[in-house]
Order: structure tokens, then C-alpha cells, then sequence
């Protein structure tokens, strides 16, 4: 099955799946709205938590605050998405009780950290 064109320039990953909510091979629509950030929790249930920050500055402090948010998104088999990748995630109709979010695209895939080669004695 090819997946289907969901706009924003997006191809379809090569991969294929079955999953209903999938943008690319599924049933689901989504919108325009789109946040870029970092995948921090990842669930068996096909979800991922994504967080970015940012900084605000507090007038009285004459300072900046770091702040960040979070949102829960559904994360599609074919997209192969693991902890610490960066992620753009597109709005879609409720999924469930807090996921009104899918993955649509993975921006930088996280680099395995290189282990040190031990010599022995």
C-alpha cells in the first residue's frame, strides 16, 4: 500500500504500516498547525510526550526564564521514532483523551552514543 500525500511537503515514509492513525496510511487528516521539538517519554501504546523550550523575559527580574512545553502525540510504527529524536508533530481530530497530535515527520534521528573501546589486561 503507497502511502497518500498528506500536504506540507511531507513524503511518505517508505516503510509501510498498518495502523489506522496513521497520517500516511491510515484514515486520519490533519491540520495545518505544526510544532518542532524533542521526544522525551515514549509509551507501548503508540505515544510519545514531545518537549520544547524556550526563553521569556520577566520584566521585574530584568531576566530571562526558561520555559518549556510538552504535549502527547501519536507516534506511527513506520516512522521508527525513538527517545531524544527531534520530531515535527501536526495537529489531527481528539485520538484519545490528551492525544490531539501524530508525528509526521522525524527532522534529526538521536546519535547512539559511541562506547569506549576497553583494552584488556
Amino acid at each position: 500500500m503507497k502511502g497518500k500525500n498528506i500536504g506540507l511537503g511531507l513524503e511518505a515514509p517508505k516503510e509501510e504500516c498498518t495502523d489506522k492513525k496513521c497520517p500516511f496510511h491510515g484514515e486520519i487528516s490533519i491540520k495545518s498547525e505544526t510544532f518542532v521539538g524533542k521526544v522525551i517519554k515514549k509509551d507501548v501504546s503508540r505515544t510519545a510526550t514531545i518537549e520544547w523550550g524556550r526563553n521569556v523575559y520577566v520584566k521585574k527580574y530584568e531576566r530571562y526564564a526558561k520555559k518549556r512545553s510538552r504535549l502527547r502525540a501519536h507516534n506511527p510504527p513506520c516512522l521508527k521514532v525513538e527517545i531524544g529524536d527531534e520530531v515535527m508533530v501536526a495537529r489531527t481530530r481528539p485520538l484519545s483523551k490528551t492525544k490531539h497530535y501524530v508525528i509526521v515527520k522525524m527532522i534529526k534521528k538521536i546519535e547512539e552514543a559511541k562506547k569506549p573501546e576497553v583494552s584488556e589486561k
